[in-house]
């Protein structure tokens, strides 16, 4: 199985060469919209393509505002802390996640307390979320305490995994009934969607990331996603060093933090952006090939979850146990194909094997199993 499928990869990008993961994809107008930037010398975080970034990632994800900064871990940071989150707090999130979902939480100085997922959306289980909510807290007025620790749960922290929508209406409605807020760590699910509407677009706010091996790319950068105007209007400020506006004069009336995308790098984003639709559409028809190879050899191919439609961002299959998904990581490792296994669970990490957690049952198990197969566009295919 393991030779087949390095064949099938090759045929399917027409080469012999090494295949990545993941790589970006420059055919539209990046070199000239790069140029236009050096020439106007605005090419810091003050400048046109900024702005036209925003407004164009908002309208396409139907969110009111859009905040762009210099990274998507930046940008979780930003949002948490305009949420409320502090010192000694803490916030719900899923133990299979990238590391700077984790990381975000720790710059507020909070901690993250860790719930399973499900295996139809590799995200935040509901289920796990109600039973941790029902066993372990208590709400205290507005506010909702572990009663474990006694802190206060300020927010909850789910992720799209892979792109794949999590089942993130009920999530707010269990959060909601806990005087929880809720901000969706929406980085690798760019024209992902649920029931109709855009990840990111369900809680107080959502976080998009523009790295170098997402859907689009900026090089580096991300975005807050949010329909409420104050909480847009603060954390602008925020990741714009908290600088009072002001034609000459430099004051500043809060710490603020240096989180603003450089118009360089948003005038990628842009000519990005032009393409996001015929990826997305590439994408999804790599995918249908993934997945009618997979059941023809009987093997298991994550697919989007009921009543969601995902980007595909990283196709990923599940092997029987960690032997098998060892042995094809090292084949088609070995032979210029490159496969990675998820990310380390968050809770076997030093910094935080000493966070609260629930059963993480599915957790554990996918994460032994789950692999990640060559996910970037198909350049003939665009």
């Amino acid at each position: 199985m393991f030779e087949h499928f390095v064949r099938f990869v090759r045929e399917i990008y027409n080469t012999e060469a090494a295949i990545p993961l993941h790589q970006p994809y420059f055919g539209g107008s990046e070199k000239e919209y790069l140029q236009d930037t050096i020439e106007s010398t605005f090419v810091s975080s003050v400048g046109a393509y900024v702005t036209r970034f925003e407004e164009r990632v908002a309208e396409y994800t139907g969110s009111a505002f859009a905040i762009a900064t210099s990274s998507g871990t930046s940008g979780l940071h930003a949002a948490l802390i305009v949420s409320g989150v502090n010192v000694d707090d803490e916030v719900i999130t899923q133990p299979l996640t990238f590391a700077a979902t984790c990381a975000a939480i720790k710059y507020c100085g909070a901690h993250p307390v860790f719930v399973d997922i499900e295996r139809s959306s590799l995200g935040m289980s509901p289920e796990s979320l109600q039973h941790f909510f029902e066993e372990h807290t208590e709400n205290v007025g507005k506010r909702c305490r572990n009663i474990m620790t006694g802190r206060w749960i300020k927010c909850c922290l789910p992720m799209h995994t892979f792109g794949h929508p999590v089942g993130i209406q009920e999530i707010i409605k269990i959060c909601s009934e806990h005087n929880v807020q809720v901000i969706e760590d929406s980085a690798e699910s760019l024209g992902s969607y649920s029931k109709g509407k855009h990840t990111g677009t369900f809680g107080r706010a959502g976080v998009l990331s523009f790295n170098g091996n997402k859907i689009i790319t900026t090089g580096g950068g991300g975005m807050i996603l949010t329909d409420d105007p104050e909480f847009a209007m603060s954390v602008r400020h925020l990741t714009t060093t908290a600088k009072v506006q002001h034609a000459w004069e430099f004051q500043h009336d809060m710490v603020g933090y240096n989180y603003r995308m450089p118009n360089v790098n948003a005038a990628l984003g842009v000519a990005q952006m032009e393409q996001l639709e015929s990826f997305r559409l590439c994408k999804r028809r790599l995918s249908a090939r993934y997945r009618e190879w997979c059941n023809s050899r009987g093997l298991e191919y994550i697919v989007e979850p009921s009543g969601s439609e995902a980007n595909y961002w990283l196709n990923t299959i599940m092997l029987a146990d960690r032997r098998e998904r060892d042995d094809f990581l090292e084949y088609t490792n070995s032979h210029g194909v490159m496969t990675r296994p998820a990310w380390a669970l968050m809770h076997t990490l030093p910094m935080y094997s000493m966070c609260t957690r629930s059963e993480l049952t599915v957790s554990e198990d996918v994460a032994a199993r789950v692999v990640n197969i060559p996910s970037s566009v198909v350049p003939h295919d665009i």
